[in-house]
């Protein structure tokens, strides 16, 4: 999230010696920073917004093969910060699986069952007969690809539930209210942000910052509702736009958690001047499963 970002620089500098520490017994390389800059900031997250954008418009299956490589980016991110805490996890079995989610979410409900009752079997046999494997490196396997390509490929439900214009207006819609409420959020914090929301994981965030988010969020979902688009009131729109944004800032929370438990500043360094696609994804993560969610309680899906 952006706010977050803003805040990693203090996150990095504020690394506990006992977290230098374990990340320098793994014997990997120090973990790579991304390149600043405002220019390059905007003109990375430009590119990455209208490629991600035009898969969503183009149709269903371009969004899932966009989202089948941003889920295999993030978890491959994910098991190298998990092997700086000396996890080694299943590279082939993880990322497989990870890629293969957001496809599976183009068939029936049973093929995305069926892909995760695959996953932990393999993993189960790795694990049987493999002695030499720890019941941690079996965690980190499934998370991983559960962490990453499971959740994300709400992305793709979301877009495969709705067809032609509205199910790509909608599924923007979802992304942009998470996108908009990072923005909100990293500019009241900014602006008045007094109180502190987590100073230990995330040092830059404030309550203030928290609530402009909300606000952010439920202005583009109050947008969605004025289209016309969609079966929902303007009541429902709105308790969406704030449950989402809730979880996208638990999303945030949670990778920075991850971040800072291995001692690292970022996920990678892919996205010049924003970081790992980790980085960018994790408020994508919770809050894009958490509208898919909402919207088939509400019988809008």
């Amino acid at each position: 999230m952006v706010e977050d970002n803003e805040g990693q620089l203090d996150e990095g500098a504020r690394i506990e010696p006992h977290m230098e520490e374990g990340a320098a017994q793994t014997g990997l390389p120090p973990a790579p920073s991304a390149p600043g800059g405002f220019f390059t900031r905007v003109a990375s997250g430009l590119v990455y917004v209208l490629v991600f954008v035009g898969c969503i418009m183009f149709g269903t299956i371009p969004t899932a093969l966009l989202v089948s490589v941003m889920s295999g980016l993030c978890c491959h991110e994910f098991f190298q910060m998990t092997k700086r805490d000396g996890k080694v996890a299943n590279d082939a079995l993880g990322l497989t699986a990870a890629v293969l989610f957001p496809l599976a979410a183009l068939g029936e409900g049973v093929v995305l069952s069926a892909l995760l009752f695959i996953l932990i079997l393999s993993v189960g046999l790795w694990y049987v007969y493999s002695p030499r494997t720890r019941i941690a490196d079996v965690a980190v396997t499934l998370m991983g690809p559960l962490y990453t390509g499971f959740m994300l490929s709400a992305i793709v439900l979301l877009r495969d539930a709705i067809p032609g214009l509205a199910g790509a207006v909608l599924t923007v819609g979802v992304c942009a209210s998470l996108w908009v409420s990072d923005s909100f959020a990293y500019l009241v914090g900014r602006a008045i942000g007094r109180h502190k929301m987590a100073p230990r994981i995330s040092p830059k965030k404030t309550w203030e910052g928290f609530a402009g988010g909300i606000a952010g969020s439920v202005i583009v979902w109050v947008i969605l509702f004025s289209t016309g688009m969609f079966a929902f009131d303007i009541v429902f729109a709105v308790f969406c736009g704030i449950v989402v944004a809730v979880l996208g800032v638990f999303g945030d929370l949670i990778e920075s958690r991850l971040k800072r438990g291995v001692g690292v500043k970022d996920s990678g360094s892919l996205i010049p001047g924003h970081g790992g696609m980790l980085d960018r994804c994790d408020s994508l993560i919770f809050g894009c499963i958490t509208a898919e969610l909402l919207l088939a309680i509400g019988g809008i899906l």
